[in-house]
């Protein structure tokens, strides 16, 4: 069996995103958020009244975990759910004043993380990189000529 090479370019890529999720983890638990939750609050912040099947859809998140997300955000009263004036069978979200002031402390953080990522890159370094991680991503959303993502 080899050995593992941990200087190789993917065992590196695998330890930032080890390490991007850990802080991740830990500057959203200062704010009592989940890492998932941001997503669903700027989808929020940006337009108000999604129904779930439209913020699954935006979010590219199966409809049943949409429901759980809810639910917790719900009970942290970061969004609330509303019946449709014209269809009672549809249920709209709405983000609270609470969750207005979530989704604005996650932007603050994710400013931090973007700058904690990449302070001591100049501009060049931080257009190749997202040059190669673009590369990365078309990558693996391509397999054996098929789209997968």
């Amino acid at each position: 069996m080899e050995k593992i090479d941990k200087n190789s370019p993917y065992y590196i890529f695998l330890e930032v995103l080890r390490l991007h999720y850990y802080r991740t983890r830990v500057l959203f638990d200062e704010i009592g958020m989940y890492p998932g939750q941001p997503p669903l609050l700027f989808a929020l912040y940006n337009k108000d009244g999604l129904s779930q099947s439209e913020i699954a859809a935006k979010l590219d998140i199966k409809p049943s975990t949409i429901t759980v997300m809810l639910k917790r955000m719900e009970k942290a009263n970061l969004v609330e759910r509303r019946q449709d004036s014209l269809d009672q069978r549809v249920s709209r979200v709405y983000i609270t004043e609470k969750g207005r002031e979530s989704c604005l402390k996650a932007m603050d953080i994710i400013r931090k993380l973007e700058e904690e990522c990449f302070g001591n890159f100049t501009l060049e370094e931080k257009i190749v990189f997202r040059r190669l991680l673009l590369q990365m991503r078309d990558n693996l959303s391509v397999v054996n000529d098929k789209k997968v993502y």
